[in-house]
């Protein structure tokens, strides 16, 4: 589990990268000087879709992260000994 959140992170942080320079090159450079008023062709509610697709690479980024953070536990904790009895099943004696 814990390779395949850090597989994700590592493509969700690539794919925010290139989506943050399509997104500053669209909103402040030369291009954007030059477009018409909000709502032309190739946007979404006045926006260029790359800026939609920085925020949803930023959350699942921040997902990932979470996911990460919250699968570690601090060295030397085992569990309760109620959550140890539930990992060996209903039928085991304590």
């Amino acid at each position: 589990m814990k390779r395949a959140l850090r597989v994700i992170l590592g493509i969700s942080l690539f794919g925010a990268m290139f989506s943050g320079a399509l997104t500053y090159a669209e909103l402040f450079g030369q291009v954007a000087a030059s477009c018409p008023a909000p709502g032309p062709a190739g946007t979404v509610l006045g926006y260029p879709a790359c800026v939609y697709g920085l925020f949803m690479y930023l959350a699942i980024a921040a997902t990932a992260t979470v996911g990460l953070i919250a699968g570690r536990t601090p060295k030397g904790r085992r569990g309760t000994r109620d959550e140890r009895a539930d990992l060996r099943g209903p039928l085991s004696s304590t």
